[in-house]
């Protein structure tokens, strides 16, 4: 069994957890003056509140419990019996409180930081003058207010990694039902005709002696059924490939969440009645244009409109970014994103445009008819392209 590696601080966490270190400094800082066995002591705390931080990251249950206890009682003891400002130790603390998702275990928590708190400064008060105790105050308002920040923003981390995992789950769900559909189609499209295939391949096996005619016939009629046979699988083959614009824009959606761009789709995505193959094309241009906004554009916001006549289709993605300049506009106009969106529009006659938005961005346009003459040759261009 491979031994692992020690590590002082989580190396996924990067180099943060080693800045908190750096304000160690402050409570050594403060042990000048002192000699002898408090210069020992005070050591000595120092270092166990430095191996407590360490040990917080990596421990969980009632160890965790334990090791912030025992960093509330050094806190208490270098503020009481060193400096009062050794106080300022309990930002550790603050920060590893806000870690607890139970709320029972929350609260008792606070009560416990907030009377480390209290009973610091009351013991203190000798010591403090006015103004000491008035720079100090702030700071413990902060302190004790920073556990609620950090728990806030635990649990959404939390939200959002369960989230993750429930998209991945479905990602794997869709795959695998799209697999059992796939079985199901080949076994139920292809298993007759093969079945078919092999009975007559066999009847033909036996009639060529005997009755040469018949024989050549039923081999005419195996001709027939592969081919029927070879446009199935075809037609498989193309309903797998193609990508709708409603299921574009889902996937568009989520990539533009990930970058921090909300996204607004206004009209029917559905498009009911047009052709595989244009959905498809318009899928791949829209694909191309939420990936330039992504890219390029530092929007904030992404509208996608589609409008649906009887005469074309018209489908307009704009933003909120920076627009299109013209060192942008050379790079869409020489890049091979706009090129291929072009190439691919022109088997279908359609046609694309980019403009200034009115929300100050880009406005990419695609226009693409509807005409029948157009559909035959969608789905001729279809049959090739799967050949």
């Amino acid at each position: 069994m491979a031994r692992q590696s020690f590590e002082f601080l989580p190396k996924k966490l990067g180099f943060f957890p080693y800045v908190w270190v750096i304000y160690i400094a402050l409570p050594i800082f403060n042990l000048r003056g002192y000699t002898g066995f408090m210069l020992l002591w005070g050591c000595l705390m120092i270092g166990l509140f430095v191996i407590s931080y360490r040990q917080l990251y990596f421990v969980t249950g009632r160890a965790f419990n334990w090791w912030l206890g025992l960093q509330m009682a050094i806190i208490l003891t270098m503020s009481i019996f060193y400096s009062p400002y050794n106080l300022y130790m309990g930002f550790f603390t603050a920060n590893f409180i806000g870690w607890y998702t139970d709320k029972r275990k929350f609260k008792l928590c606070m009560v416990a930081f907030g009377t480390m708190q209290i009973l610091s400064i009351l013991l203190n008060l000798p010591r403090l003058k006015g103004t000491e105790l008035l720079f100090l105050l702030p700071f413990l308002v902060i302190m004790f207010i920073s556990p609620f920040g950090a728990r806030s923003l635990s649990k959404q981390q939390q939200l959002e990694l369960e989230l993750d995992r429930a998209n991945e789950q479905i990602k794997e769900l869709v795959k695998r039902e799209e697999r059992m559909r796939i079985a199901r189609d080949l076994h139920d499209t292809l298993g007759h005709t093969l079945s078919l295939i092999t009975l007559k391949s066999q009847l033909v096996e036996k009639l060529a002696p005997q009755n040469p005619e018949r024989a050549q016939e039923e081999a005419r009629e195996i001709q027939r059924t592969s081919r029927a046979a070879l446009r199935q699988v075809r037609e498989l083959v193309s309903d797998m490939r193609t990508v709708t614009v409603a299921e574009e824009l889902a996937d568009a959606g989520e990539i533009l969440r990930i970058a921090g761009i909300a996204l607004e789709v206004n009209g029917d995505a559905r498009l009911q009645g047009i052709p595989d193959l244009t959905q498809n094309i318009v899928s791949l241009c829209i694909k191309e244009a939420v990936t330039n906004i992504v890219k390029h554009s530092r929007a904030e916001h992404c509208r996608v409109t589609i409008e649906n006549s009887e005469a074309s289709i018209r489908v307009s993605i704009e933003d909120d970014g920076i627009g299109v300049d013209s060192s942008i506009s050379a790079e869409f106009s020489t890049g091979n994103g706009l090129k291929g969106m072009t190439e691919r529009l022109t088997l279908i006659n359609g046609s694309l445009s980019i403009s200034a938005g009115d929300r100050g961005g880009t406005l990419l346009s695609v226009v693409v008819p509807i005409i029948m003459k157009d559909r035959k040759d969608a789905e001729q261009h279809d049959f090739h392209c799967n050949r």
